[in-house]
């Protein structure tokens, strides 16, 4: 049933040689990859006005400016991000980038800090998306967390259904809202220079404002600044690319920056233009739409891809979250099980783990996460501030063609993200403060995890010069409940293997212990029984007294002890509930045992 169901939801395994088949032309990489980044324009503007107007609506002028500087550092990032694709074309992102030229630590800052903000990602984008549609349909408001986890439901199973198939189901939305965006704005715009805006709905640039100060303006630049989340996205995910993959890469990322600029731009110049005032119950867009063309059939279509594509920004996560996983499990930092591909040759165990994450704090937060954006927002800038200062030490070390230019370009890119990441800091550090937290416990959890593999194969390489421990022989020591088939099944397997057989069967009376013993020495006379009283009707504790007995003396016989536990596996599962499960609790108990071999010897029953 099982097989059945996941066949149905995931589709048919893939052969391994079928992963060519499964990377990305650059058109869809501009969907999947940059959704996260042009999402960012249905709340980014919106972060610029929600601290002008603790001063006022007449302080909205400043958004343009402040949409400039967004601006350059967006060309900033994209120019330092295309190094990077060339500079590692295999892919990794800030966290290589970081690792090789400032030090593990500093890399694993910058892989801790994606890690999370990628689970933040999906949560994010997934909430802000509901937000659209409940802005649409106000009457959905308090089903927000249901919806959203149907959404993060829905975008995991599709991810595990391969990259590419993914791709090609995502992508239309994510055009489409790009169109939607560009007929928003055009006739924005053109209803503007045709004079059909009154002028009088916003105050003129320059105008003077009681109350503005250089603190709030930077904390307006820094919320705008989360627009610029995902720009890192396609640096990490250089693998998923058709060969020549960095080629691809890099023109995906000049067309993400292109758009997003553009998009941005003319959403904030919409906004101060029509006097749009940020509001609880209704997003900047829905505003601007309604203004644009009422509440027609325009406005729904404009609505329905921003909710689309606020969602589908979740699917950047689940690109770059698995592969970041995958180079952090290859250094042995977090779980092996992260560089396992699945049947559709996808990063499954990633993608999974990225859907319960954001599931969970989709919970913990009711839907309501948009006062994680300063801190979804922060997590993206110290990665993108480490990786340009790590490519900045690369370019000094080594000195190729052109490396001043590029050195020149790295180092605005660190300024002004480190600038930008020191004013979330200043200006939110109510809402940023846990980064000073959880950083640093990730760093030292990634850090306990290497110590663990490599304690490991420390202990389990062969050393040149060990010597082979040998064995003289085998003690099998047999748990009985009584005289079955199943206890004659697992007597004959061990008689087979040794002479040193010993039954070992724990009573709880001492009338008991008699009859068995004489039904013993009728049955199996060849093998010996041990029978154990239990005061207190635990079968383990006696059990386990025993076995420490024999394997104290077998170890100075140089013999090694096997307990060989039978076990019947019943015709079908929900019959299990129906027995004691002894076997398995002894099982359990004794598989951390030193120098004890468990076995078990099934024996399937046909009825």
């Amino acid at each position: 049933m099982f097989s059945y169901l996941k066949r149905l939801l995931i589709g048919r395994p893939l052969k391994s040689n079928e992963l060519g088949e499964q990377k990305l032309n650059k058109t869809k990489a501009l969907a999947i990859l940059s959704s996260d980044a042009l999402s960012s324009v249905a709340y980014g503007p919106e972060q610029i006005l929600i601290v002008l107007v603790t001063v006022g609506a007449a302080a909205f002028w400043y958004s343009i400016p402040i949409a400039v500087g967004v601006l350059i550092l967006l060309t900033a990032l994209i120019l330092s991000y295309r190094q990077i694709i060339f500079a590692y074309p295999h892919g990794g992102g800030a966290y290589v980038v970081s690792r090789d030229n400032l030090g593990v630590n500093p890399g694993l800052i910058a892989g801790g800090s994606l890690l999370v903000d990628y689970i933040l990602t999906v949560a994010v984008s997934v909430s802000a998306g509901t937000d659209a549609i409940t802005s649409a349909f106000p009457a959905l408001h308090s089903y927000t967390v249901p919806i959203a986890i149907v959404f993060v439901l829905f975008l995991t199973t599709l991810n595990l259904r391969g990259v590419t198939e993914s791709a090609s189901i995502l992508a239309y939305p994510v055009y489409l809202f790009v169109l939607a965006l560009f007929i928003l704005i055009g006739v924005g715009l053109y209803q503007i220079s045709t004079g059909q805006v009154p002028a009088d709905l916003h105050t003129s640039v320059g105008t003077p404002v009681a109350g503005i100060s250089l603190f709030l303006l930077l904390k307006a630049f820094a919320s705008g600044s989360s627009a610029l989340t995902g720009v890192e996205a396609i640096s990490n995910a250089i693998p998923n690319f058709k060969d020549p993959a960095p080629n691809n890469a890099s023109k995906t990322l000049m067309a993400m920056g292109g758009l997003l600029a553009l998009l941005f731009s003319g959403i904030v110049y919409l906004a101060y233009y029509y006097g749009i005032t940020p509001s609880v119950k209704e997003t900047v867009v829905s505003q601007i739409a309604d203004h644009t063309f009422g509440r027609n059939y325009m406005y729904y279509f404009i609505q329905g891809t921003t909710a689309l594509i606020l969602i589908l920004a979740a699917n950047t996560g689940y690109s770059a979250f698995p592969l970041l996983a995958v180079n952090l499990a290859k250094d042995k930092f977090i779980m092996r099980m992260f560089t396992i591909r699945g049947d559709r040759l996808g990063y499954s165990n990633g993608i999974i783990t990225l859907g319960v994450s954001a599931i969970i704090l989709i919970i913990l937060f009711k839907g309501q996460t948009e006062h994680l954006i300063p801190l979804y927002a922060v997590g993206v800038f110290i990665p993108f501030t480490l990786s340009q200062s790590g490519m900045i030490v690369k370019w000094i070390r080594e000195k190729p063609k052109g490396w001043v230019s590029k050195l020149i370009i790295n180092a605005t890119g660190a300024l002004i993200s480190l600038t930008v990441t020191l004013m979330f800091f200043f200006t939110k550090f109510p809402q940023v403060w846990p980064v000073l937290i959880f950083l640093p416990i990730i760093v030292i959890i990634f850090h306990k995890i290497k110590t663990h593999y490599e304690l490991v194969g420390e202990q389990l390489r062969i050393k040149p010069d060990q010597q082979p421990k040998t064995i003289e022989g085998n003690v099998i020591i047999v748990p009985v409940a009584g005289i079955t088939q199943v206890v004659e099944n697992s007597i004959n397997f061990a008689t087979s293997l040794t002479d040193q057989v010993i039954a070992v069967y724990v009573a709880f009376e001492r009338e008991d212990e008699r009859i068995f013993e004489e039904k013993w020495k009728k049955w199996q006379p060849n093998v010996r029984l041990v029978t154990l009283h239990s005061h207190y009707r635990s079968i383990i504790q006696p059990l386990t007294k025993f076995i420490d007995t024999v394997q104290h003396k077998a170890n100075e016989n140089n013999y090694q002890v096997t307990v060989l536990i039978p076990q019947f596996i019943t015709k079908k599962s929900w019959h299990n509930i129906l027995h004691n499960q002894s076997s398995l609790l002894i099982r359990a108990y004794l598989l951390f045992k030193r120098d004890v071999v468990i076995a078990t010897v099934p024996y399937r029953f046909k009825k």
